[in-house]
């Protein structure tokens, strides 16, 4: 009878999660239950601010725990907590860490058609706030994580899930604070997070992205300052007007073209893989001469204005605040730039360029507040680098293109403590952004199918680099 129930066992095992020796395989009853966690860590709203992560890690802490899986909570706000699960290897090699943040973006219900905390599925898709960003690298984790408890594969790693609050905004609450007080808890060699992803168009992946560096966020306040009076009476001194001045001069100035080792491969690679007239402005910006890649620089800004910033510190206005009548000329009003500066920009020279630019002495030129995310970066010739490589090709059959992202992730935090990450992602429909379907938008989605794909992609992933040899 003994050997009966252990037989049955092992069976419901292998039908939940596919041997862990070969690549795990397409299998109904796995993605239902990848879509039964996937809907319910959607349907929580974990909005930030305030946050209230507690409620995902709860729902991730009582579904690790009943696998029997140890589980460890850390928080330094009880309402946003952050979770970390580890299956323990031999030690023969250093720990392999996987990140999914629990917190996503604020919302505004009346522009959704489908409720943004209702995980509906319609048309092959599921709808709802994180979709994207990022509940699919948690839930991909979450199932991982219980592939390999119950598989009971043997590795040469640690496998670390980091379930961290705040990466939208509130770095102290998760990535910081984790790196700052429990580093212990998470150290390892390499990590995945979000960051990167295959892009589809057409229906047809296209190139994959891998983010191993990326742009660092900090924002710069410009306060203009001048005698207040009454608004029927001009002044060459009044705020506003010395304030539109400065932020158009502001954004019309451009930064100096800037190349690393990511974005010298990215460009080198894509041209290889674009049509000819394109691929030449892509060799172009790779040109030292400023007469060639600055005209090709122009051309980016106005059709790929993404792949411009990824060879810029950028500067957008994005607040702009002053006065409180329309009669009365304000004694001051501000105006907030939204600053993503390149890895190897020296902070200190930028800010006193911006005060040149601006001049204007009436102006104040400051850093809004401090760094908060050294970006860092991550070699392009590691093992965890090349393996990722292998399994795009396997799964998806395209290059690999490494990427620096123009926006900020926590990985900019475990980076700084000398560990290599990688950022990856399931495969999103270019289409998808202009139509108002991506990350942050009103209608955000994932297809179901490369969800899925996505959750045995990174399993494989886990696997080359992790399990015993």
């Amino acid at each position: 009878m003994i050997r009966v129930r252990a037989f049955l066992v092992l069976a419901a095992l292998a039908v939940l999660a596919p041997r862990a020796s070969a690549q795990l395989k397409p299998n109904p009853a796995f993605e239902a239950e990848t879509m039964q966690h996937f809907q319910a860590l959607v349907r929580l709203d974990t909005s930030s601010p305030p946050g209230n992560e507690v409620r995902a890690v709860e729902y991730l802490k009582q579904v690790l725990e009943k696998e029997g899986i140890p589980v460890q909570v850390f928080a330094t706000d009880p309402q946003r907590p952050n979770l970390v699960a580890r299956i323990k290897g031999n030690g023969k090699k250093r720990p392999l860490l996987v990140m999914g943040h629990t917190d996503v973006v604020t919302v505004d219900p009346a522009k959704w058609t489908h409720p943004p905390f209702a995980a509906e599925r319609e048309g092959g898709y599921v709808y709802g706030r994180g979709t994207v960003d990022d509940k699919d690298n948690l839930v991909a984790s979450l199932m991982l994580v219980l592939t390999l408890k119950r598989t009971g594969a043997p590795l040469d790693r640690d496998v670390i899930f980091l379930a961290e609050s705040g990466e939208e905004g509130a770095p102290e609450v998760g990535a910081q604070f984790m790196v700052d007080n429990h580093l212990d808890a998470i150290n390892a060699e390499f990590c995945l997070a979000e960051g990167g992803g295959l892009v589809r168009t057409g229906g047809q992946v296209r190139r994959a992205n891998v983010g191993t560096t990326e742009k660092e966020p900090r924002p710069i306040e410009l306060i203009a300052r001048g005698p207040a009076g009454h608004g029927s009476v001009p002044s060459r001194n009044n705020a506003v007007t010395r304030l539109s001045a400065a932020v158009g001069r502001v954004a019309s100035w451009t930064p100096p073209l800037r190349l690393n080792e990511t974005t010298g491969t990215y460009f080198r690679k894509l041209a290889a893989m674009s049509p000819p007239d394109v691929a030449a402005k892509y060799r172009d910006v790779l040109n030292p001469d400023v007469k060639v890649n600055g005209p090709a620089a122009e051309w980016l800004l106005e059709n790929e204005p993404q792949h411009w910033s990824m060879l810029h510190t950028s500067l957008v206005p994005t607040i702009v605040g002053g006065g409180y009548r329309y009669n009365v000329i304000p004694s001051e009003a501000t105006a907030t730039l939204d600053v993503r500066l390149h890895p190897d920009e020296d902070q200190t020279a930028f800010l006193e360029t911006i005060k040149k630019v601006v001049n204007d002495p009436n102006i104040e030129v400051r850093w809004r507040r401090d760094r908060y995310r050294p970006a860092g970066t991550s070699s392009l010739t590691t093992e965890a680098f090349a393996v990722i490589e292998q399994q795009i090709k396997a799964h998806y059959n395209v290059d690999v293109l490494p990427t620096m992202s123009t926006g900020a992730s926590d990985m900019a935090q475990i980076r700084s403590k000398g560990i290599n990450c990688y950022g990856i992602g399931p495969a999103i429909d270019s289409e998808d952004g202009p139509k108002g379907f991506g990350a942050h938008s009103d209608q955000e989605r994932i297809l179901e199918a490369e969800l899925h794909r996505f959750v045995r992609f990174q399993y494989d992933v886990v696997m080359a680099l992790a399990g015993a040899k």
